[in-house]
């Protein structure tokens, strides 16, 4: 390539970059015009929003599916009855303006999760269904899925599924949460197949999250389970041989946790739990190097529906925060200020049925957004003001 043609390849990319982020500025102010929420520190408007159908939608995932460089999303909907699962693509901008159905059938779907499942450079998606077989899609390279298989039980009451490498071998396992039925960790063969199965938890469990994490820094992959209905929560301790027979309880005995997140809230390099309940406080339980878990917060002491939660630092203060997506009352995030506490705000005032709630950076400006999956409403998102 001479010079001349240099200049003018080097000139064309970047009027495009301007006009990508001058287009992205006239729609962020159309949207500020429409917004409902002055007070937030998140930007709402009905047009940030994932289509236009009110969906029983349970869970999303973010990843650049399409390998354009940019965020896109998977949508899980139907919970317990029979509904199409859809991909939403970035246009670049942080707006989500072209969709797609992940399969021509409909399922009762709960949980979606995007990972490189068979080690080819892609992200392939997982959903987990209710009663239903578990599938997983392989991507082309261009955001083009077609079926490739089932993992776990064909027919069991999928809450929840979660990636992570739990034997260590350079492959993403399938950890699934069962509600009323014993949870499985679904082992990758390494191109994708998953036909071992190995159980953690117990028959009678009513298992809704679970966070896969090296919580007693020995080198392998723990388990934090979320468990509704009453029932008590517990770690379960890997043993290095995939092994889950200690287990250490946290919280109250009588509490119902529908999420759980691990984060080292209060920064002392030791790991923190935080759970959002139903009808209860949200807390943290505060780690240190016992495992006892016994210091704890009520960073939010409503008694919400809480069903969904995530951590991120909103604010760009080096200080973990939180958001909380709830059923039947407002979603909020919560700011934390150190040793002054947390500040709650909310994010819009209005209700929803929140099944999952992500922070995630949407549109590359370096500061976390929110994307809720809500049940029987619009499937909204909201850009971060704090720039």
């Amino acid at each position: 390539m001479n010079l001349f043609n240099f200049f003018m390849v080097n000139m064309l990319n970047r009027t495009k970059k301007i006009l990508k982020n001058f287009f992205f500025l006239v729609f962020i102010f159309e949207c500020a015009s429409q917004a409902n929420n002055t007070e937030s520190s998140f930007l709402s408007s009905n047009r940030l929003v994932l289509g236009d159908l009110k969906l029983k939608t349970a869970s999303l995932d973010l990843g650049d599916i399409d390998g354009d460089g940019d965020i896109d999303i998977v949508v899980a909907n139907g919970r317990h009855w029979p509904a199409q699962n859809q991909i939403f693509f970035n246009n670049g901008s942080g707006i989500f303006t072209v969709s797609t159905n992940l399969d021509a059938l409909s399922s009762t779907s709960y949980s979606t999760e995007l990972g490189d499942f068979d080690n080819d450079g892609d992200l392939d998606i997982a959903v987990g269904n209710d009663r239903a077989p578990n599938k997983i899609y392989e991507n082309d390279g261009l955001g083009n899925f077609k079926f490739k298989g089932n993992f776990g039980s064909m027919n069991s009451p999928t809450r929840n599924i979660v990636l992570s490498d739990i034997d260590q071998d350079n492959d993403l396992d399938i950890l699934v949460t069962n509600r009323g039925y014993i949870n499985e960790i679904c082992l990758n063969d390494g191109n994708g197949y998953f036909n071992q199965v190995l159980f953690f938890g117990s028959k009678s469990d009513s298992t809704i999250d679970v966070e896969a994490i090296d919580i007693d820094f020995d080198g392998d992959i723990d388990l934090v389970l979320a468990n509704r209905d009453s029932q008590q929560n517990f770690i379960y301790l890997n043993d290095g041989k995939l092994n889950f027979n200690k287990k250490i309880a946290f919280g109250r005995e009588n509490e119902s946790t529908r999420a759980v997140e691990v984060a080292d809230i209060n920064n002392d390099n030791f790991y923190d739990i935080i759970c959002a309940n139903i009808n209860a406080p949200n807390t943290i339980f505060y780690g240190d190097k016992s495992l006892n878990y016994h210091t704890s917060d009520q960073f939010d002491k409503g008694n919400d529906l809480s069903y969904s939660l995530d951590v991120g630092d909103f604010d760009n203060d080096g200080d973990p925060d939180i958001v909380v997506g709830n059923s039947k009352s407002p979603n909020s995030v919560f700011f934390n200020l150190g040793k002054k506490g947390w500040k709650k705000e909310l994010i819009k005032k209005e209700n929803f049925n929140t099944y999952d709630i992500k922070a995630f950076d949407l549109n590359g400006d370096s500061f976390l957004d929110i994307i809720e999956s809500n049940s029987d409403d619009l499937n909204y998102y909201y850009i971060n003001k704090n720039r």
